[in-house]
């Protein structure tokens, strides 16, 4: 059967390679919350027929995010993983250790709780994006409560070896917060972690959802005060279309996982044998998720690039950051230099991506860059 693709997906004449920043609804997942959009409106929390309804609804999703999990644990459904990662730091005590390449809402949630009197360590990564188990263990010591890293990163694809810094935090008694939004699905999620963040949007479901998982044991104070619908503390009404959707996302994410990965293996090669030995990855090639694709070519005006390519969706950075007017705090921690982080653009792309697209935006790309060395009277 062939492939469905989503309505959004290259409409108005754009090639979409923004998968990090979203990635297109699944046709499936829309599907699956167009009912609940159009004829259900029942509360799931209400005691009622049609409330029990909704709630089955609801449940059914649950287990279907759950099924990724080996240990035992409890998924808490939240407004995206901003506010599981917000929930899973603040509602943990001790010392917290993370890495200077995380998301915003690590860092800047470890920085309110610094202000708030923890202990807050930040440990610097390799040219490759990776940590530095040697330097992580020193730093994770006894009395440590929290050690926060990510699985897959979101601007420069790399792998953190997840389960080693689950060990090291185990060992000294702290908890171990994965930020798994870009890897969920696609790259295994160590079963040694006690919680884990998760978004909707980042796995071809709806925006607005995400969820936390929390190994059965671990208690959380709560970051949201009131009904305390979800059963590990969280309040909130909670909507059953978006939650449809993150659940046929979720069970997707199983069915399609080989042909997904086989897919964009072959866009990774596609797209790297056609850029030529002027463009440099940053980050690891070896632990490295394959759908992000993080480049520089010296001396390129990103915002040139964009300017004239602007039926390409693509970044010059992390979505969340831009209009910022600074450059990239990732690409810093690798040590480039600001110039270099600035003449780095990102490619995301996935299961909707058509290889004749990118492969048209990889060669436009290359001549827009190849015509700006021109025009600067710099030599190809």
């Amino acid at each position: 059967m062939a492939q469905r693709r989503p309505l959004g997906a290259g409409v108005c004449g754009v090639i979409y390679l923004e998968y990090q920043a979203t990635t297109p609804l699944a046709p499936e997942a829309f599907d699956a919350m167009l009912p609940w959009l159009r004829d259900q409106h029942a509360n799931p929390h209400s005691a009622h027929a049609a409330g029990r309804k909704a709630k089955a609804v609801v449940e059914v999703a649950r287990s279907r995010i759950d099924d990724h999990f080996v240990a035992e644990g409890d998924i808490a459904f939240t407004s995206g993983a901003t506010e599981a990662l917000n929930w899973a730091i603040k509602g943990t005590q001790g010392p917290i250790v993370t890495l200077a390449t995380e998301h915003a809402a690590v860092l800047d949630t470890v920085e309110a709780e610094r202000a708030r009197g923890r202990t807050v360590t930040i440990l610097p990564v390799g040219a490759d994006g990776l940590v530095d188990l040697g330097v992580a263990e020193a730093a994770i010591g006894p009395g440590t409560g929290l050690v926060a890293a990510m699985l897959v990163n979101n601007e420069i694809g790399v792998v953190q070896p997840i389960a080693e810094l689950a060990e090291l935090a185990h060992r000294a008694g702290a908890l171990m917060l994965c930020d798994a939004v870009q890897g969920f699905g696609r790259i295994s999620i160590p079963s040694s972690c006690d919680l884990v963040a998760l978004s909707a949007h980042k796995v071809y479901g709806p925006k607005g959802i995400g969820a936390l998982w929390i190994r059965k044991g671990v208690a959380l104070a709560p970051l949201l005060h009131g009904g305390a619908q979800e059963a590990a503390g969280r309040s909130g009404t909670l909507s059953p279309a978006l939650c449809a959707g993150f659940g046929e996302a979720a069970r997707l994410l199983q069915t399609e996982e080989y042909p997904d990965a086989l897919k964009v293996d072959c866009l990774w090669t596609l797209a790297t044998k056609r850029l030529g030995p002027e463009w440099h990855i940053n980050g690891s090639t070896e632990q490295r998720y394959h759908g992000n694709l993080n480049i520089r070519r010296d001396g390129l005006d990103v915002a040139r690039l964009m300017s004239d390519l602007r039926d390409i969706a693509f970044s010059a950075g992390s979505a969340c950051a831009s209009g910022s007017g600074r450059s990239s705090h990732v690409l810093r921690a690798i040590g480039l230099s600001e110039a270099q982080a600035r003449s780095s653009i990102r490619l995301g792309f996935g299961r909707y991506t058509p290889e004749a697209e990118l492969a048209e935006a990889i060669d436009r790309i290359v001549a827009a860059t190849d015509a700006q060395r021109i025009a600067g009277g710099i030599a190809a």
